[in-house]
């Protein structure tokens, strides 16, 4: 079963085969004959000035329903789902016929589709960690047990690991943070408008059935009561997620003495040497005022209450690879409740996704071996070289930032690094232990084999090469510690890029998302880093308020729409990803613009090159969600939803109003247009 893993940038790229950029001394294709704008996702009887998203996305929106496993289906569903059946393939053949090579990822699928054989044994497969809750006789004990319970993937009350110390990014360091929660955020357990309070009943009604599908031999009722009460108790001291955002919030160095000082109650030596951490000198404690409150709880809160909460913890983490019973009710409140699906994926896209989630190096070089290209490579780094020739010269440029501030933008820009397919070198998993027939230990090895390997990690040095997603993820990301973009291969593939296909179409979609990237190491966080990845202010006074007032504007444009009823886009929470699709589109037509000189494209189906750079840039972002997901998006997601990823980007832009000859007063044109980069 899968990690979550935590990306800093949640953004696709769409790329593939065949880039048409400009480069001296080379033969260059010609203009392509037709477009590769989606002409059936156009809704035609909408202006688009007035609303671009309805004008690019309304026939796709119209003919591409929700299918009834999904909260949201967009283009990115789409891209996965045809991974998804790809991988399908490979797992099925290596579980029929497995090779030296092949033989973990077709026994942990295999193991994964024996429903048959995992509801046979009940909850017997989780019987040792039950008696271990079970025993807990007094707080003494807490140490030893959450080790265990942490190695095994169960996030109960903390979560411990290594990252890179942001003030040193060479260096990995040990890392502390707050967890434990069984709502998707904080607020949750605080809000008192009406769909919050009754979901937080809901919640105590699915707590309660999952112990009672345990065999609990207490009241489940009562159980359910006491892990509302001790996780609203944990999630009060806790930083909302917009505070998360700044990484001046969550860095906190302390020694192991004065972290003991801080929690006197528990006894971190003996946790540590439960979990076979190596010695340390200090410690990233990402929010201290969470563990001091911690402590206290674990004073006042009887201990059989820790153990209905620790229950509970282990039954959620590992529900997937439980029986039937088990699966149904998870999915009944965090799929149906929380986001409004009515219908439970097929079992064989749970397990493909859950051997992705533990085996994903093991799986994504068979992908690879399959899915990409050997020129997909080159390809993807010709798109990042034009995209970052664009940024350059915006930088160079800019009025607003000074001389100084300039040269240390332009010299964080000449270093970041690419990553694109796969890794240079893959995972070795020859001391994970896979066995056929053993879904549930199968999960809790593979999330041991990475809890080790986190913890192994504290000390040493950064591995640069390593990917924090899985080849055949259809996703990319920013990392700025390392100051790098990352490509999986599984986002290099169309329906987001077509090789050989119309030069502004390609542009729009694949360059923009190319700049987002980019333009995320210039963000209101990013920027935050400097060229190695370390925590510093690079920039002067006048320089850093120039920005800020830049970016303020955005967090009020965005604060303006609606994402569902009387939820709003929290302009703060998304005000990186807003920074970064408004920068993405702006270095995308600049990119284009300056190739255009040499190789002038014309109008084709009745749109001209620029008008189809826009509609392309919209079209990545269609998607049709269901209210309780966007409510849940919209209130926990850094992302705003796919309208606004549009109309507010495109609105910021004066060629947009141009290329279709808006007018002055149209709702796509911004009389005080907000830009950042």
């Amino acid at each position: 079963m899968p990690r979550i893993l935590t990306a800093f940038i949640f953004v696709a790229l769409p790329l593939a085969s065949a880039l048409s950029v400009a480069r001296p001394g080379l033969a260059q294709p010609k203009p392509a004959e037709t477009s590769t704008v989606d002409l059936a996702a156009l809704d035609r009887t909408t202006d688009p000035c007035g609303d671009f998203y309805q004008f690019a996305c309304g026939g796709w929106t119209a003919s591409h329903p929700i299918p009834a496993d999904r909260s949201i289906w967009s283009r990115f569903d789409e891209l996965q789902e045809r991974n998804d059946n790809m991988l399908r393939q490979l797992l099925e053949s290596a579980a029929a016929q497995p090779t030296a090579e092949t033989r973990k990822i077709g026994d942990y699928y295999a193991s994964c589709m024996d429903e048959p054989g995992i509801d046979a044994k009940r909850v017997m497969p989780l019987q040792s960690e039950l008696d271990r809750i079970a025993s807990l006789a007094n707080r003494d004990g807490l140490p030893a047990v959450l080790a265990m319970l942490h190695a095994i993937g169960t996030p109960a009350f903390f979560g411990v690991g290594s990252a890179p110390d942001i003030d040193n990014a060479d260096l990995n360091m040990a890392i502390v943070g707050a967890g434990g929660l069984g709502l998707p955020d904080r607020d949750y357990y605080f809000r008192d408008d009406a769909t919050s309070t009754g979901l937080r009943e809901k919640y105590v009604q699915h707590v309660s059935k999952m112990l009672e599908l345990s065999g609990s031999t207490s009241d489940p009722n009562v159980g359910s009561t006491t892990v509302m009460r001790v996780e609203t108790a944990i999630a009060k001291p806790q930083l909302d997620v917009v505070a998360r955002r700044d990484p001046a919030n969550v860095n906190h160095k302390m020694s192991l003495d004065q972290l003991q000082a801080l929690t006197p109650r528990f006894d971190w030596r003996v946790y540590f040497k439960a979990i076979g951490a190596p010695s340390f000198a200090m410690i990233n404690v990402t929010q201290p005022q969470y563990l001091k409150a911690l402590d206290e709880l674990w004073s006042s809160t009887p201990i059989a209450d820790i153990r209905d909460y620790l229950r509970w913890k282990l039954l959620r983490a590992n529900a997937p690879m439980l029986p039937t019973a088990f699966v149904n009710e998870n999915f009944r409140f965090y799929g149906t409740t929380l986001s409004g699906t009515p219908q439970l994926r097929p079992r064989w896209k749970r397990c493909v996704e859950y051997t992705d989630g533990d085996l994903g190096e093991a799986l994504g070089k068979a992908y690879v071996a399959k899915a990409f290209g050997p020129q997909a490579k080159a390809n993807t780094l010709a798109m990042v070289t034009a995209i970052e020739a664009a940024l350059r010269e915006d930088v160079s440029t800019l009025t607003w930032m000074s001389d100084d501030t300039r040269k240390q933008a332009l010299g964080k820009l000449r270093t970041v690094a690419h990553k694109i397919g796969y890794p240079d070198k893959w995972r070795d998993y020859s001391k994970l232990q896979i066995v056929r027939g053993d879904a549930l230990g199968n999960s809790q090895r593979a999330n041991t084999f990475d809890f080790r390997r986190a913890i192994d990690k504290i000390g040493k040095r950064v591995d640069r090469t390593e990917w924090l997603m899985s080849p055949p993820t259809v996703n990319a990301y920013y990392q700025p510690t390392e100051n790098n973009i990352n490509f999986p291969a599984g986002i290099l593939q169309p329906p987001f890029y077509y090789g050989g296909g119309d030069r502004p179409t390609n542009f729009g979609a694949a360059g923009a998302v190319v700049g987002h990237e980019l333009t995320h190491g210039f963000d209101d966080q990013g920027r935050k880093y400097d060229a190695r990845g370390n925590l510093h202010d690079w920039w002067t006074a006048q320089d850093a308020k120039n920005f800020e007032n830049r970016a303020q504007c955005l967090v009020d444009e965005y604060n303006g729409f609606t994402a569902v009823d009387d939820v709003h886009v929290n302009g703060k929470l998304t005000l990186g990803e807003n920074t970064a699709d408004n920068g993405g589109l702006r270095l995308a037509l600049a990119a284009y613009l300056a190739t255009a000189a040499t190789q002038p494209d014309r109008t084709i189906d009745g749109f001209t090159p620029e008008q189809r750079l826009f509609i392309g840039y919209a079209q990545i972002w269609c998607e049709n969600s269901r209210p309780e997901a966007t409510r849940l998006r919209a209130q926990t997601n850094p992302h705003s939803p796919g309208r606004f990823r549009t109309n507010g980007a495109v609105s910021n832009v004066p060629e947009f109003a141009k290329a279709f000859s808006c007018k002055a007063d149209a709702p796509m044109v911004r009389a005080n247009a907000c830009r950042v980069w």
